[in-house]
C-alpha cells in the first residue's frame, strides 16, 4: 500500500455524463486537497476490473447521484416521485460495501451515499420529503446547489461527526450550518448505525455513523465536497477520513510484513 492514500469513488451515475463531469472532480479535488489520490470506478467496467482496482485503495467513498435507490430493496413500491434508480451504481456500491465492512475499511458516504449505506445496512429511506405522511419537513432541503448554508443540522453529542468538526463549528456551538441538496432521507436506520446529526427544525436525519468505533464510518446527507474550499467543517471531515485511511493502510502494511 502507498503511503498517500487511495481512495475508491464510484462514478456518481451510468445514465448521466454530464453529471458525472459535473460533480466527479469536486470529490477527487477533495480528497486529493485533503491528502489522498481518488480512484474512480467506472460503473460499466467489469467486475473484475473494479475488484483489481478496490484492492489497491484504503478508504471507499460513496458520492451523491441524481438516481434514487430502488424501494424495493427497503420493502416498498416506488412512489412517482421517486427517481429511477441506477442498476450499474448500486452494483458497484454493492461490491464497496461489501469490502469495506470486511476489511474494516474506512467509508465516507455523502448524500446519495449515504442512503445507499442504509438500505444495505437494511435501513429504509423516505421516498419524497415534500409529500412524505410522517416527517413532513419545516424547512428547504433543496434550495439549490449555489446555497451554501442551507440549513443548520444538530449534532449528537459524544458522536464520531461531533468530534471530527465540533472544534471548528463556528461559535463553539453544537451544531453548523450545511448546503443541502436532497429529496429523499433517512427513514429508519439500518443495522449498526446510529443517528450523528438531524435538521433540528423538522427532526429530519442528516448524518449516520457506524457503531463500531475500530471503523471510520460516516455519512451525511450534506455536501462537503461543494463547500470543502469555504467550510473548515468539511475540510475537517475529508482530513479525518484522509487520515483513517492512512491509518488503515499502515496497519495492513504491518499485518502483511509479519504473515507468516
Amino acid at each position: 500500500m502507498s503511503s498517500v492514500p487511495r481512495i475508491a469513488i464510484p462514478e456518481p451515475t451510468s445514465t448521466d455524463e454530464a453529471y458525472n463531469q459535473r460533480s466527479l472532480p469536486q470529490y477527487i479535488h477533495a480528497v486529493e486537497a485533503a491528502g489522498g489520490i481518488a480512484v474512480p470506478i467506472p460503473l460499466r467496467g467489469s467486475r473484475a476490473e473494479q475488484a483489481s482496482m478496490l484492492a489497491s485503495c484504503s478508504g471507499i467513498l460513496l458520492p451523491g447521484s441524481p438516481a434514487d435507490v430502488d424501494p424495493a430493496r427497503y420493502g416498498q413500491q416506488a412512489t412517482k416521485e421517486c427517481a429511477p434508480r441506477d442498476e450499474p451504481r448500486e452494483a458497484v456500491d454493492e461490491l464497496l460495501l461489501q469490502n469495506g465492512f470486511a476489511e474494516a475499511k474506512p467509508i465516507l458516504g455523502i448524500c446519495y451515499g449515504l442512503q445507499s449505506l442504509n438500505v444495505w445496512r437494511r435501513g429504509t429511506l423516505i421516498q419524497d420529503l415534500p409529500h412524505a405522511e410522517a416527517a413532513r419537513p419545516t424547512v428547504n432541503h433543496q434550495p439549490g446547489r449555489e446555497v451554501q448554508r442551507a440549513h443548520p443540522v444538530l449534532l449528537t453529542p459524544g458522536s464520531r461527526l461531533s468530534h471530527v468538526v465540533t472544534h471548528v463549528v463556528e461559535d463553539g456551538e453544537p451544531g453548523l450550518f450545511v448546503n443541502s441538496s436532497h429529496h429523499q432521507a433517512i427513514d429508519r436506520p439500518g443495522e449498526a448505525l446510529m443517528v450523528a446529526a438531524r435538521s433540528p427544525a423538522d427532526g429530519i436525519i442528516e448524518a449516520l455513523e457506524g457503531v463500531n468505533p475500530s471503523q471510520f464510518l460516516v455519512a451525511v446527507q450534506w455536501h462537503p465536497e461543494r463547500s470543502y474550499e469555504n467550510s473548515a467543517a468539511s475540510r475537517a471531515l475529508f482530513e479525518a477520513f484522509l487520515e483513517a485511511a492512512r491509518a488503515w493502510s499502515s496497519a495492513k502494511a504491518a499485518f502483511d510484513t509479519h504473515k507468516p
